[in-house]
């Protein structure tokens, strides 16, 4: 069995195979990878428990094949094209196979210089720069789990992370720079680690050369401890089941959690999706122009490990890494780097693409733009009018659109078209990859069978990325994603599958917004919210926002009358910048009286969901309510 599919017909026999033998199918793929060890067992899984594991004793090194396989190929090949936020304080820097490999090992010898070994959890709070990159493979190179944390989270969110997964070690720079911002990183994690005693040491590279403060003992200049170690560093042998990383997501309770993923099948899972969606040409001669690959996510989200760094790296692609912000220094930036790096595969969220719509074509037709190939799209469901925009006026009317669906705790894309290959449809993610049996379901878990039907999307079979565990929590993530539907994976999302079979995610179906392509948990917003000490409590819903495609909106109880409310949202915005990031700040935030509450508690949140959604002459059934008066004082205050 081919590696990559390059006709329609053949995507139909490779997933006939892989579904009907899943084992056989993925130890195909898994063959094209350096073990040191071949497996014993390709599988072994229930979804009770949950237990999943693949490639059962088999052992690796992921960075042996993201680079050391690669040096006698194309060494000098560029692996990474870092475009900075400002070109005119920073030049843009093209870093080879090599010279990854060579800052990889050197890196990794600092962390085990100072005291790092397999399976230490080493916290990274870092800006777009390839540092972060490095970072993140030299953990890898020696076995220790990374934890990259969003560096726009504030410092309480910070600790949250460092403490749950107990780093010894964090990863992180003076400062950022984001579009005209200059944002004080190392600040944020001196705050964090006072109160977090795992900390040992704290690495700090110097981005902005702004003025921080160095505590002897604990904290490293990154360019010093490099001058100390040399570039030899074998890869420690791993298990395939041994953890990679650990990404911490919003779910329905206040208290993120933390999504496992494990080395050798989401090695195996990230460069075959990678390869096949985005049909990224697998190893070209060594004379060919590779394609350039543009990814715009942040190394803090799942989409930044898996296809800014993983998915590309392990099939020899130029991936380029990008600082700055879509709008700065005006709305033409993407185009402009588009051009300039003449990129042929360029991947973004909904919510850009609706921000440059929105900006117009002025910023657009300055652009030639002819060197792409393929668009892609990722982190939520893309509205019609925003494909169109996206395809005509990005694409030209020739490239192909991937509208990606996956998730953090998915590892990489589960559902897509194969760019090029499998027909499109505006607004649908279409068909799932190989080895991917997705289902829908009712509510009382009965399975929807045939096309022209919604339900809840679950998958049936494991693939090889699937979530391992929450850490330390592995009740949580049983009870989040395997004990809604007896025997499935429970995605959360709701689906249609339209009369040719194709999927469309229509949203959330828990107590999560996707706000930008990020999941926000409605409990941590919440959370926060009650921290103001005039909020008595509060209620978070998502509604539709025209850019980020849901916004935030607080409803809130005030227990002070005399409070200016103009300045009550003030401090509530800081409130929530300050325990979370302002990422999670609300868009909209109504003073209410109280809230629409069942006579046991419990509220109901369909009745503010359509207030939110500007829905008031129809609430639905509100006799079930503690008080049915309140939704009148809700309705009339609705913004």
């Amino acid at each position: 069995m081919a590696f990559r599919i390059q006709t329609f017909e053949e995507y139909q026999e490779e997933y006939r195979k892989s579904v009907t033998d899943p084992e056989a199918f993925w130890e195909d793929k898994a063959k094209h990878f350096t073990w040191r060890k071949k497996w014993d067992k390709v599988l072994e899984w229930n979804f009770t428990q949950p237990s999943v594991k693949w490639f059962l004793g088999g052992k690796l090194n992921i960075t042996e094949n993201c680079l050391d396989r690669h040096l006698d190929i194309h060494g000098e090949r560029t692996a990474i094209i870092w475009e900075p936020n400002d070109t005119k304080k920073d030049k843009t820097r093209y870093i080879s196979y090599a010279e990854l490999h060579d800052q990889v090992c050197r890196f990794a010898n600092v962390l085990i210089r100072n005291g790092a070994k397999k399976g230490d959890r080493i916290c990274i709070y870092m800006p777009m720069v390839p540092e972060s990159a490095v970072a993140i493979l030299a953990c890898a190179r020696i076995g220790a789990i990374h934890s990259v944390v969003f560096a726009g989270f504030s410092a309480h969110s910070l600790i949250d992370r460092i403490q749950d997964s107990d780093c010894s070690i964090v990863i992180t720079s003076d400062g950022a720079f984001r579009g005209a911002k200059e944002i004080p990183i190392k600040d944020i994690v001196d705050e964090a680690v006072e109160v977090c005693p795992s900390v040992k040491k704290i690495i700090v590279l110097e981005r902005t050369g702004c003025n921080i403060r160095l505590t002897e003992g604990r904290d490293l200049l990154w360019k010093d401890e490099m001058k100390k170690v040399t570039n030899q560093c074998p890869a420690t042998e791993t298990d395939s089941e041994d953890m990679l990383f650990i990404l911490y997501t919003s779910g329905s309770t206040g208290k993120p959690k933390g999504v496992v993923h494990t080395v050798g099948g989401y090695m195996v899972f990230m460069a075959y999706s990678f390869t096949n969606v985005f049909q990224y040409p697998l190893e070209p001669a060594h004379s060919t122009r590779p394609d350039i690959y543009w990814c715009t996510a942040d190394i803090g989200w799942v989409t930044g490990h898996s296809y800014i760094i993983y998915g590309p790296l392990l099939c020899g692609a130029t991936t380029v890494m990008f600082e700055g912000i879509p709008t700065w220094p005006d709305a033409g930036r993407f185009w402009e780097v588009v051009d300039k790096h003449q990129v042929n595969i360029f991947y973004t969220a909904p919510t850009a693409i609706r921000s440059m719509e929105a900006q117009g074509l002025g910023y657009v037709r300055p652009y030639s733009l002819d060197s792409l190939r393929v668009l892609g799209t990722v982190g939520e469901p893309i509205n019609e009018e925003a494909w169109q925009w996206y395809y005509e006026n990005i694409g030209k009317g020739k490239c192909p659109i991937v509208d990606t669906w996956w998730q953090t705790e998915t590892g990489g894309i589960m559902i897509s078209p194969l760019a090029g290959i499998t027909p499109v449809k505006p607004g649908f993610a279409t068909l799932p990859l190989p080895g991917i049996q997705p289902v829908l379901v009712n509510h009382d878990g009965k399975e929807i069978t045939g096309n022209g039907v919604e339900g809840n999307l679950c998958i049936r079979f494991p693939w090889p990325s699937v979530i391992r565990t929450t850490y330390g929590d592995h009740e949580r993530c049983r009870q989040n994603y395997f004990a809604t539907y007896k025997e499935l994976y429970f995605t959360g999302d709701g689906c249609r599958r339209d009369e040719n079979g194709y999927y469309r995610i229509t949203g959330r179906v828990d107590d999560v917004i996707n706000v930008s392509g990020h999941r926000i948990g409605t409990a941590e917003v919440e959370n926060a919210i009650n921290q103001h000490p005039d909020i008595v409590e509060s209620a978070v819903v998502g509604f539709p926002h025209p850019i980020k495609g849901q916004g935030i909106y607080a409803f809130v109880i005030c227990t002070n009358s005399q409070h200016d409310i103009s300045l009550l949202k003030e401090e509530i915005l800081a409130v929530v910048n300050k325990m979370i990031g302002p990422i999670a700040k609300p868009d909209k935030i109504q003073v209410v009286g109280g809230l629409p509450k069942t006579r046991s508690g419990k509220i109901l949140r369909r009745i503010l969901k359509k207030v939110a959604e500007g829905e008031t002459s129809n609430l639905g059934d509100t006799s079930t309510l503690l008080d049915p008066s309140v939704v009148d004082s809700i309705r009339t205050g609705a913004l």
